[in-house]
């Protein structure tokens, strides 16, 4: 990623889902395999002291696969055979290679685990997801490959954001504008935004700003205690906003909306 010869996915669609579920994302860092640097960033978290720190990538058998040293040498834990991770991988191994369970050191690798860290069974791939907690911090350590890192959110972690999220229901939409620029719907989306609290807007120029083909998407999020009041709000202010661009569109031209 560092390089730029693959792109960050596995952000993007946990912070979807995060924020879908109700939850808050606050940072997403981007760090090498570099077990000095990672840990660094391990301390850093403790000290913002988040309901939970999710990591991807750094549990398979090569190398450069090096998270869960980092996870060891920062909370100055121990690594050791974890007996249930071994279980899933070995269990694993015996499905893909019909019964073949030689425990080489790779595959020893991905079954230790910095002590109390527990194992998480992984569907798809080969080494388990981890947990662990280090001073009030609830860290969720997923593969970095995004079918397996996916796979694993949606069966075991899903319901646990949901229930940390405190039952808030987020709802969200789009209006795209042409003919406007930036500068001119700033105060439009300000007036809005400080008439219907608890509704955030996001403009995005896409294209030649102010030109036919290009336009602005005004995108819409609202959380709230129960989804049908997200989405009262979300309405309420497409509303006050149709209202203000019909003002201001010229040539009669209007804006179009739309669900993303």
């Amino acid at each position: 990623m560092l390089i730029g010869k693959t792109a960050n996915t596995n952000a993007q669609w946990l912070s979807e889902r995060i924020t879908k579920l109700g939850g808050e994302v606050t940072r997403v860092t981007i760090v090498g395999d570099d077990i000095r640097i990672i840990g660094s960033v391990l301390r850093e978290i403790l000290r913002r002291r988040p309901d939970i720190a999710i990591t991807s990538g750094g549990l398979g058998p090569t190398f450069d696969d090096k998270t869960l040293q980092a996870f060891s040498k920062a909370f100055k834990r121990p690594l050791q055979i974890s007996r249930s991770a071994l279980r899933l991988v070995k269990s694993k191994y015996r499905r893909i290679l019909e019964g073949n369970t030689q425990l080489t050191p790779p595959r020893l690798k991905m079954a230790t685990f910095p002590l109390g860290a527990k194992a998480i069974p992984n569907p798809v791939g080969t080494a388990p997801a981890v947990t662990l907690r280090q001073k009030g911090v609830r860290f969720i350590v997923l593969p970095g490959v995004p079918a397996e890192l996916q796979s694993i959110f949606g069966q075991s972690f899903e319901s646990l954001i949901r229930r940390l999220s405190r039952t808030q229901y987020f709802y969200e939409t789009s209006l795209i504008v042409w003919s406007l620029l930036e500068s001119q719907l700033a105060p439009m989306i300000g007036r809005v935004m400080e008439h219907i609290p608890g509704v955030y807007i996001k403009s995005h120029a896409k294209g030649g700003e102010g030109t036919e083909e290009g336009n602005i998407e005004l995108h819409f999020s609202a959380k709230a205690a129960k989804l049908k009041l997200s989405r009262k709000r979300i309405l309420k202010a497409l509303t006050l906003m149709s209202e203000l661009l019909g003002r201001s569109m010229p040539d009669n031209r209007h804006p179009r909306a739309g669900v993303p």
